[in-house]
């Protein structure tokens, strides 16, 4: 690709944040590419994923979509069953499940679950959670072996790469390996659990890539979620910044581990 790429995860039918980031993209004169899960916790399942095939944005499989597609009764997320999290995801998973439409889940039923491209000199692969199961959390703090495993998976796959970027966890990095980048891109449809209501993408452009936060009509996406009655924390998540729960999260990234701290 010659150019700048916009790479963003998780828009989660949250349609006013996925129609600013593609404005980013198009002002930008970028390539939108999409780590996956267009469809998850907020209020527009249908209007986001026609917004994202309207845009004609490159998206890899991420759990939501793989589920969907198989009419499955769960995300898929990899949440700890009893969780709050695996709890709370019932009623959101359920209102997108029925709103759906049969020509959308055959299109996501066709993602990839990995892709690939050059840019800048540098062969790039894309992928939701990770190759040995695209619903595996990996975050800035994890073990680097745990990268390289999944590095190593990779290559097997595609071949050589220079670095590679996933998304999944909703909480953007970029870590140094002895290999090359693991680029986290964030996601776009919720905040990183850091107490903003903007949520996060990355941009390649010249051979770098960076982390950028993203505004948009927070109200209105909240308005939706509210409409829909999904009203079970993830709505006041949106304008908090902070999850309704941490117990997906290691604890060096809990806030109530640093607040303790």
């Amino acid at each position: 690709m010659v150019g700048p790429v916009v790479l963003f995860g998780g828009p989660y039918s949250n349609l006013q944040a996925t129609r600013a980031v593609l404005e980013v993209a198009q002002a930008r004169g970028a390539v939108p590419i999409c780590t996956g899960d267009v469809v998850a916790y907020c209020g527009r399942p249908q209007e986001t994923i026609a917004a994202i095939r309207d845009a004609g944005c490159a998206v890899v499989a991420g759990n939501c979509e793989l589920q969907l597609a198989r009419g499955a009764l769960d995300c898929g997320c990899g949440f700890e069953d009893g969780s709050a999290c695996d709890l709370l995801s019932v009623a959101w998973y359920a209102y997108a499940s029925a709103r759906v439409q049969e020509a959308d889940r055959a299109w996501m039923a066709d993602m990839p679950d990995i892709l690939s491209f050059e840019h800048g000199g540098r062969r790039y692969a894309v992928l939701h959670g990770a190759l040995s199961d695209v619903a595996r959390f990996l975050w800035s703090t994890s073990p680097a072996s745990e990268f390289e495993t999944e590095w190593d998976l990779v290559e097997q796959a595609i071949g050589p790469v220079t670095c590679i970027v996933a998304g999944h966890s909703g909480i953007p990095f970029v870590r140094h390996l002895s290999r090359g980048d693991w680029i986290n891109a964030g996601v776009v449809g919720m905040p990183p659990h850091d107490g903003t209501a903007r949520t996060r993408y990355a941009v390649l452009e010249d051979g770098q890539v960076s982390l950028h936060a993203l505004d948009y009509d927070v109200d209105a996406a909240v308005a939706d979620m509210q409409a829909a009655g999904l009203i079970h924390g993830y709505d006041k998540a949106l304008k908090t910044g902070y999850w309704p729960s941490e117990d997906v999260l290691p604890s060096e990234l809990r806030v109530s581990s640093r607040a303790s701290g």
